[in-house]
């Protein structure tokens, strides 16, 4: 295996698992917190990794599209099970419960900004340069991808539980489609520049602003 890959993947491992971690877990706490057990009975409710991750869509299927130089990057952990009729108000609910995986992201983001800014005044490593960007970069980029407005990413979850009835219920007919329409949109370079670029981009300067001032 190439030198450069290997230290690519020690560098983005930890951070991207940890984002992928603390991502699920959150979603899983969320809607324990509102009275759907469903995740918490499952052990899912948890920091540990194994209990989130998936072997193909967590690491071979973005492996396979970083070696084949795909012009974007593609993957999914094991989605925490939610019974939205299990909340105790499922409509208003359901939006905390999606919000609460982008919103980790995005605190998480903001620690390891406050990481690289203790590591430019104590420290002289580029690994962990490299890993503090990476857990930045890769945070926003999770947190800016979930909010896509399609079901089942969290942010259709959350416009459907913005919407009255009648329109959520057209929206949350996606869900079974919708990854598909998605990864459609990636293809076709949509996806990428009307939503992600632009958002990343804008957050990545507000990380900017905090981590030089």
């Amino acid at each position: 295996m190439d030198s450069d890959l290997i230290l690519t993947i020690l560098t983005v491992g930890p951070p991207l698992i940890l984002a992928i971690t603390l991502h699920e877990a959150a979603h899983g706490y969320a809607a324990k917190y509102f009275g759907d057990y469903t995740a918490y009975s499952l052990g899912r409710v948890t920091l540990n990794p194994l209990k989130h991750v998936d072997p193909i869509g967590t690491f071979l299927i973005p492996l396979v599209l970083k070696l084949s130089g795909s012009p974007f990057l593609f993957g999914y952990a094991k989605p925490v099970p939610v019974n939205f009729s299990a909340l105790n108000h499922p409509k208003r609910d359901m939006i905390w419960v999606a919000l609460a995986g982008p919103a980790s992201n995005f605190i998480q983001a903001f620690i390891w900004t406050l990481i690289f800014s203790i590591l430019r005044m104590s420290s002289d490593s580029p690994f962990l340069f490299a890993m503090a960007k990476a857990g930045i970069y890769w945070n926003i980029v999770l947190a800016v991808f979930n909010l896509f407005p399609i079901p089942p990413l969290d942010g259709g979850r959350i416009l459907v539980g913005l919407l009255p009835y009648q329109q959520a219920r057209m929206l949350a007919k996606l869900e079974p489609y919708g990854i598909f329409i998605v990864i459609g949109l990636m293809i076709a370079g949509v996806l990428g520049g009307l939503w992600l670029d632009p958002l990343i981009n804008l957050s990545l300067q507000f990380f900017n602003l905090i981590l030089f001032n």
